[in-house]
């Protein structure tokens, strides 16, 4: 087949390269990538340029002589050679000439990227905003809003949160005047008058101002409280937009959560309702492409209205406008995020080339929207939308074209190519940046790509239809939006089910170091496998892996160790513990703050049925995860304390059992609970605690555990004053346990009679990494430590497990942290 036309790729992947390693770095160092970028361009292109001197012809390497030698000499293909001679004379041109000019247009990319990038770095950096940030300041802004608010996942029992990214026009500080700087501000607010703010709408908001983390081109974070003041209106266009998304938000309403909250993600790349879940799954299968709006959205909306348009006979030109009118009115819809703008761009050279009846350049085309892009706007280089977007259409251009030749040649019938080679080519291109992003390499992507592909454009053409119809016809939106609801119901069970396969995923390094190292490898081995030789020894190589290493991974995964008694998992700051009923059953005590971690330490344990799940009390990092435990299991029984407070975790907990008919009781001293080989006894609180330092703290349950003969105390948030009322009621003796769940995540409020009374072997601690409360204490872990007790921590070693061998000894086994997991 045709070569692809690589001419514009070396100065697309420079620009792109060099903007993303001053975006990590800083101007200087951005400056001095430029420097040595523009000395190498000056003295390679001066090398290209100088021409042999004259007489003196330069000879081609002995093996490319010899090749036209013998074509010369053997019959054929004599008229080919001299048909294209003089298309392999300029092959003659070996070492830097060859390549050099591909050398030049990357450092000219970089020399781009770097000189471009080191300016804004420099208008961020060189402002009066970095003191105010660094004095944390209350300052007031007048703000340009440039995209939607994005909700923060809350957890239960606090406000939600939203994040803006803006444009600042001034800022005022405590004892200045207005400050005007062309630089962004992310805004972080609680008032849920933020959530219906539009792009392009100007406001002023009054907050507390505090540094950027960096990476990207945010000169500060203005922390709000209060609603915004607006200033005048958004554009028609994005009142327009704004009306659209909202409407097919209604009309996806009454679908079921995941499949309603997945739609607007495919059709819009409205991931606001996104059930995190679901998100987690898509990300562990490599399905994240499908939420980031690209150039496979627009391709199925415009390729429909192309369709449409040849059925009815129009000509070029006319078909060309009817597709910008649609291309137009999608990105409207979408908004111009980074990854629908390259889509929009690429689009727009598409529908030129249609119009003028010329063959489209499509790589190109891609590379030159990318080197203009990140020109334009040097931060899209950093984000992971236009990474995925880019690599996945690079991926169908250059790989799957090949791939689906390679696979007919072999015998393969025509559609089963087309559908095996397309998925294969995007994942593999976009497996550096996913692998970053969730620090595993997916083993179940390309089958999981595979199936999804017949629901995606269905998924879209119905949902965007849903929108346009939603302003005037509210019920037929809803009608289409349910009929678009089985696709994405069906994207939801691929991904679910390839996420629980054992051994799906392979851990690797997270980050962009990861991304980037992964990405380098993965050109070396398609530069190599061009090698006959090389590709049977990958082949080989991969099958000896897969043969030798996928059973070992199934039969003996190493977690959960064998004869354990209790898992403390790795949730981050919060609490969720596990004890073992028997095979697919526990007992769940605490939910943690995520969802997704406890989601995935259940499936680690093989946990399919709940037999009770026990909240200690109502704070966020104990509840929070709850949609987590229910996902995809049984949950015969929730119990809760006396205690009502907080609220709004309370509230949480009692509307998620009711949308599962999962009875909500609460449980008071004296209850007792038993299945199989585990006894709970409660023992605390004593009686209701008013006026400590936390009441709801205060007032957690406290449990005694026997499970396989192994004693556990399981504490919750218990503070100095309830463990105190727990010694005044009953004697030491009822405290002695093997294995204490150490109270609070470890915090300074620990009753030192009441740690003397439990005297544990190991001391579990399940407390967030780097979690900025000072948790565990020191002082703390320095008592248990001379007391000679084993402590576990989940911020450094993971999930951890208490054994009880054969022989009655007690052990412990630690699983290790995760690159990515979101219990870091």
């Amino acid at each position: 087949m045709t070569s692809p036309d690589l001419r514009l790729a070396g100065l697309a992947i420079g620009t792109w390269l060099s903007a993303l390693a001053a975006l990590l770095l800083d101007a200087t160092a951005a400056l001095l990538i430029a420097a040595v970028a523009t000395m190498a361009l000056l003295a390679l292109s001066y090398r290209l340029i100088r021409r042999p001197p004259p007489g003196r012809k330069r000879q081609a390497p002995k093996s490319y002589r010899l090749e036209r030698e013998s074509l010369e000499r053997y019959g054929p293909e004599r008229e080919s050679l001299e048909r294209y001679g003089p298309e392999r004379e300029s092959l003659e041109r070996y070492g830097p000439e060859r390549y050099g000019w591909v050398v030049v247009s990357v450092l000219l990319g970089v020399l781009c990227g770097s000189v471009v990038t080191a300016t804004r770095l420099g208008v961020r950096d060189a402002t009066p905003i970095g003191r105010l940030a660094d004095a944390r300041a209350r300052v007031t802004a007048a703000l340009v809003v440039r995209d939607d608010p994005r909700p923060v996942a809350g957890a239960a029992g606090r406000p939600a949160m939203y994040l803006l990214s803006t444009r600042l026009d001034w800022l005022q500080g405590p004892e200045q005047g207005r400050i005007r700087a062309p630089v962004r501000i992310l805004v972080l607010a609680s008032d849920a008058g933020w959530r219906r703010v539009l792009p392009g709408q100007r406001l002023t908001a009054t907050g507390r101002l505090a540094a950027s983390r960096g990476g990207d081109l945010t000169a500060a974070v203005l922390t709000v409280g209060t609603p915004p003041l607006l200033r005048g209106e958004p554009s028609w266009a994005q009142r327009t937009a704004g009306s659209l998304r909202t409407g097919l938000q209604r009309a996806c309403a009454p679908l079921p959560r995941e499949p309603g909250g997945l739609l607007p993600g495919l059709v819009v790349g409205d991931t606001s309702r996104l059930e995190p879940a679901v998100e987690d799954d898509f990300r562990t299968t490599g399905m994240t492409h499908l939420t980031a709006v690209s150039g496979s959205n627009v391709a199925i909306v415009v390729g429909l209205v192309l369709l449409l348009a040849r059925w009815a006979r129009a000509g070029p030109w006319l078909s060309a406008g009817l597709c910008g009118i649609a291309l137009v009115g999608f990105v409207i819809l979408v908004r111009p995020s980074p990854s629908v703008v390259r889509a929009a761009t690429m689009g727009a050279i598409g529908l030129a080339a249609l119009a003028a009846g010329r063959p489209r350049a499509a790589l190109p085309a891609l590379a030159g929207a990318v080197t203009v892009l990140v020109v334009v706007d040097p931060e899209l280089a950093g984000d992971a939308g236009f990474a995925l977007s880019v690599l996945a259409t690079g991926g169908l251009l250059l790989l799957a074209p090949r791939w689906r030749d390679a696979l007919r040649r072999r015998g393969v019938p025509a559609g089963a190519a087309e559908a095996l080679a397309i998925p294969a080519a995007a994942q593999l291109a976009c497996s550096p940046v996913v692998a970053g992003l969730s620090g595993t390499i997916s083993l179940v992507a390309v089958p999981a790509n595979l199936l999804a592909v017949p629901a995606v454009a269905p998924a879209t053409v119905l949902g965007v239809t849903a929108a346009v119809l939603s302003p005037f016809w509210a019920a037929g939106a809803e009608a289409v939006a349910w009929l678009g609801g089985w696709p994405a119901w069906w994207l939801v069970l691929v991904a679910r089910h390839g996420a629980r396969l054992p051994a799906g995923t392979l851990p690797w390094l997270d980050g962009v170091a990861g991304g980037l190292l992964l990405g380098l490898l993965t050109v070396a081995l398609l530069v190599a496998a061009r090698r006959p030789l090389v590709r049977r020894l990958v082949a080989v190589v991969t099958v000896a892996v897969v043969v030798g290493a996928l059973p070992v991974r199934l039969v003996a995964t190493g977690w959960p160790p064998t004869g354990w008694v209790i898992v403390a998992c790795a949730v981050g700051q919060g609490d969720s513990l596990v004890l073992p009923i028997g095979a697919g059953q526990a007992v769940v005590v605490d939910a943690g703050p995520d969802p997704v971690a406890v989601d995935r330490c259940l499936r680690r344990l093989d946990v399919r049925v709940v037999s009770l799940l026990v909240l200690s009390h109502f704070h966020a990092d104990h509840v929070g995860g709850l949609a987590g435990v229910f996902r995809g299991r049984r949950v015969d029984l929730v119990a809760t304390p006396d205690w009502l407070e907080p609220g709004e975790g309370r509230a949480a907990v009692h509307d998620a059992g009711a949308a599962k008919a999962v009875p909500v009781r609460a449980i008071g001293t004296g209850w007792t609970y038993a299945a199989g080989p585990v006894v709970l006894t409660l023992l605390g609180p004593p009686y209701p605690l008013r006026g400590t330092r936390s009441d709801p703290n205060n007032n957690s349950v406290v449990l005694r555990a026997e499970v396989r003969g192994t004693s556990i105390l399981l504490t919750g948030d218990a503070e100095t004053e309830e463990q105190q009322a727990l010694l005044d009621r009953f004697p030491a003796t009822a405290f002695r346990a093997e294995v204490m769940k150490l109270a609070h995540h470890g915090s300074a409020y620990q009753e030192p009679a009441f740690l003397d009374a439990v005297r544990p072997a190991v001391a579990l601690v399940p407390v967030g990494v780097d979690n900025g409360y000072g948790h565990p204490n020191p002082a703390v872990l320095a008592r248990l430590a001379r007391s000679g007790v084993r402590v576990l921590r989940t911020d450094t070693d993971g999930d951890v497990a208490v054994v009880r061998f054969d022989g009655g000894r007690l052990g412990v086994a630690v699983r290790g942290l995760d690159p990515g997991d979101p219990s870091r």
